[in-house]
């Protein structure tokens, strides 16, 4: 499938259909293609936890929700994907890249990160998976844990202490079709968000260049 048809054809999946595996290639090529995201310095300071069939998935599912209400449309939806993938990052894997000699951040200060490129990296693995998935004739789906189950997600799956939770993609069929009510704000025209030569200058305006 051509790039321009993959981004356009990617959406988030919210119904999946439990019967249907996701195909062990399948699976591999979209892990695969996370592992080639870009990084800064080369870090790749992420893990992806892969939960197959309804033993893995059901433990994560049961530490992130109220066991005392029943599930919505929404988790029953997406609770029936046959593959939920763990992405995590690791910010000391980070600060110890930086801290080589080639970088020389030495006192490996978070500090120096104004933006945490260990939760960006991650999310364009994720990314990259959401696309690759298309390409394979799958749904997908990213989504974030509440931020009151982390903990009950690390103990559940043992995941370190050290790793971040930034998402979750659940992978499977679509089982049927059904659209966010998200999508009635519409998509943002060109002319709203691209700005160039300096912020919020008139699309039409010539903006001085460097002399």
């Amino acid at each position: 499938m051509e790039l321009a048809d993959v981004v356009r054809r990617r959406r988030m999946v919210r119904r999946f259909d439990p019967d249907r595996a996701v195909p062990r290639e399948s699976l591999d090529r979209v892990l695969d293609a996370a592992q080639r995201a870009p990084s800064a310095g080369f870090t790749q300071g992420w893990d992806f936890l892969v939960l197959e069939g309804a033993a893995q998935t059901g433990a994560f599912w049961a530490a992130t929700r109220d066991s005392e209400r029943e599930p919505d449309a929404w988790l029953r939806g997406v609770g029936a994907a046959p593959v939920l993938v763990l992405c995590l990052s690791h910010p000391g894997a980070y600060l110890d890249r930086y801290a080589e000699p080639d970088k020389g951040w030495t006192d490996r200060d978070p500090a120096r990160w104004p933006v945490p490129y260990w939760d960006v990296d991650t999310g364009m693995a994720a990314m990259l998976m959401l696309l690759t998935a298309v390409d394979e004739g799958l749904g997908a789906l990213f989504f974030g844990v509440p931020a009151g189950r982390h903990d009950a997600v690390r103990e559940a799956h043992g995941i370190p202490a050290d790793r971040r939770i930034v998402g979750v993609v659940a992978l499977g069929h679509e089982a049927t079709r059904t659209t966010s009510p998200s999508l009635r704000r519409g998509r943002r025209p060109a002319s709203e968000v691209v700005h160039r030569g300096a912020f919020g200058a008139d699309p039409g305006e010539s903006v001085p260049g460097p002399v």
